[in-house]
């Protein structure tokens, strides 16, 4: 498999705080790869970097490629690349159609929207229901399917995901997890940040451990499910 996205040496401080300390890692086409860690690791400011909403101090982004530090933000969805935020940041007095028109704001083709719209209310049929409904009115895992949905809604190579399962009920934190396998067998890599450690590892062909800003373990999902000082620190 071909490396979609490498990350070499990136450095991120806020201030005199250094939140990523040289991290490297990579993730390649059609691949789920997890990273997991404490809060405060340094997660949810590795996934931010990525999409260039925080601006990397030093150190290297490529994807499919292309050098990502020096690409505005704004530029990195129309390369293919989309993220869902942690707490899902629908925007709540839009509908969910008007939702997930945002998600689709790079593309100008109208066919290719609409059945873009089709697949996606085929995957959440939840959606197509409440096409007219207010966003902030959905429950938490609706709006999490409208996160992702939106996301989609782009034709994105890799998404980003942050924390899909917070606050969700276990019956929702099961179906997130199976929409995100259904999502990447149709061919969309995945990188998972997720405090749920063990749904994460059981799902990603590989995984990185951050703490503090720094990657201090990486290994395929299963052996780092398996890993007794995994188990002890993050598996309870």
């Amino acid at each position: 498999m071909a490396n979609l996205l490498e990350v070499n040496n990136l450095s991120v401080y806020y201030g005199v705080i250094q939140a990523l300390k040289g991290i490297s890692f990579h993730v390649d086409q059609g691949e789920i790869v997890a990273l997991i860690g404490a809060n405060g690791a340094g997660k949810t400011t590795t996934l931010h970097t990525l999409s260039g909403l925080i601006k990397a101090d030093s150190g290297s982004i490529r994807y499919k490629g292309k050098e990502l530090t020096k690409i505005p933000n704004h530029k990195i969805v129309s390369l293919g690349m989309a993220q869902v935020p942690e707490g899902r940041r629908v925007f709540a007095e839009m509908t969910v159609l008007q939702n997930l028109k945002m998600g689709a704001y790079t593309r100008n083709d109208k066919a290719e929207f609409e059945s873009t719209l089709e697949m996606i209310y085929k995957r959440f049929p939840r959606l197509e229901e409440r096409k007219n409904q207010l966003s902030g009115t959905l429950s938490g895992g609706e709006q999490q399917m409208l996160a992702m949905g939106r996301a989609l809604m782009s034709h994105p190579d890799i998404i980003l995901m942050d924390e899909p399962s917070m606050g969700l009920s276990p019956i929702f934190v099961n179906e997130i997890f199976n929409i995100i396998e259904d999502v990447n067998k149709d061919g969309v890599t995945v990188l998972l940040v997720e405090q749920n450690a063990k749904k994460a590892l059981s799902i990603a062909n590989r995984a990185y451990v951050l703490e503090t800003g720094s990657i201090v373990k990486e290994g395929r999902g299963i052996d780092l499910l398996n890993d007794e000082e995994i188990k002890k620190a993050y598996l309870g």
